[in-house]
């Protein structure tokens, strides 16, 4: 499975309650289900107009058919390489 980064522009999710948010991942799960084990979706981060996600897919367009399924656009799929942090310098 390769890992990428979705950036799914939605007008004020930032906004959104917590509700209105697992509403949201109930409708995304319910496309995940229909996908597996193509696709798993790690976490999200909401910010502003935006979410940016992680996912795990055997292919970009396994997101595209999610995306499809779910409603929820995919502006900009990025294929992520490799991941480092602090303990990467160690």
């Amino acid at each position: 499975m390769q890992k990428f980064l979705i950036e799914r522009e939605i007008p004020k999710v930032g906004s959104m309650s917590g509700e209105e948010l697992g509403g949201a991942a109930r409708t995304s799960n319910e496309a995940l289900a229909k996908l597996a084990p193509r696709v798993q979706w790690q976490h999200s981060y909401v910010a502003g107009d935006k979410t940016f996600c992680i996912y795990l897919a055997d292919s970009e367009d396994a997101i595209h058919e999610h995306s499809k399924l779910s409603g929820f656009p995919a502006s900009k799929i990025t294929r992520i390489e490799t991941v480092i942090d602090p303990t990467t310098g160690s």
